[in-house]
């Protein structure tokens, strides 16, 4: 890596005469910079004056570097900042380091000490960085840096007047973050823990000698380095580490059932624990933001509440990425053995996507309260006592992409009476971004709690359909492992049942169970490898009803009879011949039997993206250098994604027309296909995203020659990335 340096800029750096700060100013000017070293010479409670600062820019100089003393208070900063500009012509970089101390429990902490601290610490920053300012706007450059403290952070018993004061510097920075960003001038702040005069007599001996300035200097002259990224990062550093720190924020709870509701000191104290639930906290950068996710917050109640009247809801999210969806296809008998299930075991293959039957998961609700409170007086609902009876989903528009997040709306639209038993139907509304995506129905049988008078039947419930009276059409067979539930139980069902050999044998059965949807995993990956093309997007609803368990090892016939768009199927076990799923279908798209070609789908319209400025950029400079284009000698075609589905394609040919333009190759096949959504391109293509770690992360898919991707790299120079 080529070194950092500082050549042609100008540093101030306050409080330099010893500790960090003299750290910082003899490591950048030792990389070139020169430095305004300030120190007032105080003590540690700002009293009384020394020649620290002289002390320091000879040494500087002696280094061949070049620096100045300064001997003005930080409460004075604008002398300070012409003594840059009278040496040196212009300011680049200011370190707002200098500090006091003068600690006092509160109660006896006097006026005095509380000004001095703040003065020093919080006046000074502002004075010196305002002094700063008008400069950095005109060229259009800046770098400063607040220090902070994790006393300001978090509070120290002693230090009311310091950490006010450090917390301060925290609000100055984020204002200051704001009004300097369209002239490229970044605040940070460093929150460092180092041996300094503040701490010489605070810190045990060997802690003091460990924590040396000079490991905190190198991080703080990174943060002012002009490849530095950031603005408005608070980061702490001390021993050689350095973490980022951020002020989150709950999603916060409404704090009352409906909008028409009041807020009362009970409705509080009810909905508090949820309310400041941190579980999926999140960073908020602008103050704008805070406002435009409360009216997002109230809206998203009002609908929801809306819906609540209608049916009486139980609201959850859930998130998934590709390690979740391998995970579930080899808990449903995916495997490397099978070329077709590859694409739903390897996140870098470039059709990589879920099994459909994977968004089942999403509306489970044997976690929700909806089942138990929905049973009529007298009977109950819990673990011990539910089956899982009939499963339905549909998909209303796309298939969900490979990462993402579900808001999920569980509810129960019926309790039946079955005489030994009740059945709840549920119904589930999974969300995305808003949009309705999915739509899920339960039937989960409750043992031994019916007799109660209710309905045997429901017009809201999706029936099972029986299949055809003639012999199947097709007949796939699979042996399941002797670990298949210990495996499919990672996607989430826990219950006991399907490990546990004591609670088997309690249930009545010789060893630990499948879960009927892991069977009903393998039975739709077959008619989905039989008639939908292997191709999980081809799904559009599924129905099946569970009517007898399997045992892990034995093998599943699934049965199928095509009848239109609709595949009817049942799935048997072969040691015992019952039908352990029976009734049930799946509708498809398309119907495409297997060895037969795909029929071509459309490509799903895509408006002008971020990353079409790059593949223009491109075609500018193979034209520029058309003979070096060509000695790559191959086709590149990227495929260019938005939630896991390719929206439009780029080809770069550097073989025969030496071109770049959008759609597939025009003749033959590409050597080298990467895929990639738009965004990831774009920070592949900024440096923000290692090529290789995002191939490693499943974010950068190649196929083909990975080789040749390696070789557009010396091509391309700033675009190399891509």
């Amino acid at each position: 890596m080529s070194e950092l340096r500082f050549d042609g800029r100008v540093a101030v750096v306050t409080g330099a005469g010893g500790g960090l700060g003299k750290a910082y100013a003899l490591l950048l000017a030792s990389r070139g910079a020169k430095v305004v070293v300030n120190d007032l010479g105080g003590a540690r409670d700002g009293v009384g004056k020394s020649n620290f600062a002289d002390a320091v820019v000879k040494e500087i100089k002696e280094k061949g570097g070049v620096a100045v003393a300064d001997y003005n208070s930080v409460i004075e900063g604008e002398k300070i900042i012409k003594t840059a500009l009278d040496n040196f012509g212009r300011i680049d970089i200011l370190i707002n380091n200098a500090g006091i101390l003068r600690d006092r429990s509160f109660q006896k902490m006097s006026e005095q000490d509380w000004d001095l601290v703040h003065a020093v610490h919080l006046k000074g920053a502002f004075k010196t960085t305002q002094a700063a300012w008008d400069s950095f706007k005109k060229q259009k450059y800046g770098r400063v840096i607040m220090t902070t403290s994790n006393a300001g952070l978090l509070g120290n018993f002693g230090q009311t007047n310091y950490s006010a004061a450090k917390m301060g510097l925290v609000g100055l920075a984020n204002t200051l973050v704001l009004e300097g960003a369209k002239y490229n001038i970044k605040v940070n702040t460093i929150v460092p823990t180092a041996a300094s005069r503040l701490t010489e007599d605070i810190l045990p001996p060997d802690m003091f000698q460990a924590m040396k300035p000079e490991l905190i200097a190198p991080v703080v002259a990174y943060m002012v380095h002009e490849s530095f990224p950031e603005s408005g990062s608070i980061i702490d550093s001390t021993l050689g580490f350095a973490s980022k720190a951020q002020i989150v924020r709950s999603n916060g709870a409404p704090l009352r059932a409906k909008p028409s509701d009041p807020v009362t000191i009970e409705s509080v104290k009810e909905r508090w624990s949820e309310a400041v639930n941190m579980a999926d906290a999140r960073h908020i950068e602008k103050i704008a933001d805070v406002t435009i996710d409360l009216v997002q917050k109230l809206q998203d109640f009002e609908e929801r509440s809306k819906l609540d009247a209608e049916n009486k809801s139980y609201w959850t999210t859930y998130k998934y990425n590709c390690k979740d969806l391998v995970c579930y296809a080899l808990g449903v008998g995916a495997s490397v053995v099978n070329p077709g299930d590859l694409r739903f075991l390897y996140e870098s293959h470039e059709q990589f996507a879920a099994l459909p039957t994977y968004f089942i998961l999403p509306g489970l609700v044997f976690e929700s309260p909806v089942v138990s409170e929905a049973m009529p007086p007298g009977k109950h609902a819990d673990f011990t006592n539910i089956l899982h009876g009939e499963q339905y989903i549909e998909f209303l528009g796309e298939l969900p992409g490979t990462d993402g997040e579900f808001v999920v709306r569980n509810y129960v639209v019926d309790v039946l009476d079955k005489g030994a038993g009740a059945v709840v139907v549920t119904n589930s509304e999974i969300y995305q971004n808003k949009e309705l995506v999915m739509r899920t129905q339960q039937h989960i049988f409750v043992v031994g709690q019916g007799g109660f008078g209710g309905p045997r039947a429901s017009t809201r419930a999706i029936d099972v359909q029986p299949p055809p009276k003639r012999a199947p059409d097709a007949v796939v067979e699979q042996r399941t492992a002797e670990d298949q539930a210990a495996l499919y139980r990672l996607s989430g069902d826990l219950n006991p049942l399907h490990i546990d050999p004591n609670v088997a044998s309690v249930s009545g059965h010789p060893r630990p169970i499948l879960h009927g949807l892991a069977s009903l995993g393998f039975a739709a990956r077959h008619v989905l490898a039989k008639y939908g093309g292997n191709e999980p997007a081809n799904v559009k609803a599924l129905k099946a009803r569970f009517a007898k368990p399997v045992l892990p090892g034995q093998t599943l016939v699934t049965e199928m009879w095509l009848e239109g768009a609709r595949v009817h199927f049942q799935t048997k076990v072969k040691e015992t011949g019952n039908v352990v799923i029976s009734g049930a279908y799946v509708d498809l798209k398309n119907i495409v039997k297997q060895g037969s070609s795909a029929p071509s789908q459309p490509a799903a319209s895509a408006a002008d993206l971020k990353s079409d400025s790059l593949f223009a950029k491109i075609e500018d400079g193979i034209k520029a250098n058309p003979a070096k284009a060509k000695s790559v000698g191959a086709v590149y075609l990227y495929n260019i994604t938005e939630n896991g589905k390719t929206i439009k394609q780029w080809t770069l040919d550097l073989k025969k027309d030496i071109s770049v333009y959008q759609g597939e190759p025009k003749t033959g096949k590409a050597d080298t296909t990467m895929t990639v959504a738009d965004n990831d391109l774009m920070d592949i293509a900024s440096g923000a995203l290692s090529p290789q770690v995002a191939y490693l992360k499943g974010k950068l898919k190649i196929a083909g020659n990975i080789m040749l991707a390696q070789k557009l790299g010396p091509l391309l120079k700033s675009d190399a990335k891509l």
